[in-house]
């Protein structure tokens, strides 16, 4: 796993990478972290590019094999490290872009919605699965992505599971600017650019205006989607969301 910070003049360029699926653990959430909290203590930073290598922007937490918020890992009064990190994201005083390729899914939808903005291809494909998990939504995601495409559309997400394309995102404002595969990377590095060219005292006071109680939501939230996430986690429901998302099949599930 690796996460790099590089610069484009104003523009702060955080890659992350964790091959072949990118997914997100503690140290890859922590990573992005630090990267972010260097960015926003560099006075010429002025914006940041949050982007990953290889064909998929964020395939979640491997719950299957390391799950960052099982119920095994809980110490007693004290709040989960992961969550923890992933709230802590949502602190960033300086504006986000995320380039958004391949699949970005659970937490990797997470990552996505602490940008402000967010450009992808038409390849690109948004999932909250968690019910098709047995599972609670996690990283805020409940709180945050109706304030981004609104209740209906979210609750739509959120309960049905389903897999939203790169054009319906455009179409639903989950996806700010939607361009072909080749230009992803020039395209966000232009917005970020053309955010980086404002006023940044100016344009760091208007964001706080708008998002400015995003941390304490999502640090809210995710007190409450963990306290769901490990009652759910003792359901045969749950045991058999995990089989059947890594059979590749439809869950058999009971409400038990």
């Amino acid at each position: 796993m690796t996460v790099t910070s590089t610069r484009d003049g104003h523009v702060a360029v955080v890659t992350f990478a964790r091959p072949p699926h990118n997914f997100a653990d503690l140290s890859l959430i922590e990573g992005v972290g630090a990267a972010f909290a260097a960015a926003d203590a560099e006075h010429d930073v002025r914006s940041i590019l949050l982007r990953s290598e290889g064909r998929v922007f964020c395939a979640g937490a491997d719950l299957a094999n390391a799950n960052p918020v099982s119920a095994d890992r809980a110490a007693a009064g004290e709040r989960n490290p992961f969550y923890v990190a992933a709230a802590r994201l949502f602190a960033v005083k300086k504006p986000v872009v995320a380039a958004v390729q391949g699949a970005a899914v659970g937490a990797g939808l997470g990552l996505a919605l602490v940008a402000d903005f967010r450009v992808a291809t038409p390849q690109a494909r948004f999932v909250a699965n968690f019910v098709q998990l047995g599972f609670h939504p996690g990283f805020g995601i409940s709180a945050v992505l109706e304030r981004v495409i609104g209740r209906q559309r979210a609750q739509l997400m959120l309960l049905t599971g389903r897999r939203i394309g790169g054009e319906q995102a455009s179409d639903w404002g989950l996806v700010d600017q939607l361009v072909a595969a080749e230009e992803l990377d020039t395209a966000s590095l232009a917005l970020a650019r053309e955010i980086a060219a404002a006023a940044p005292l100016a344009v760091q006071s208007t964001r706080a205006t708008i998002r400015g109680d995003l941390h304490a939501l999502v640090e809210r939230q995710t007190d409450h989607e963990l306290a769901e996430q490990q009652r759910l986690q003792a359901t045969a429901d749950y045991a058999e969301g995990v089989r059947a998302v890594n059979e590749r099949r439809p869950g058999q599930f009971t409400g038990r």
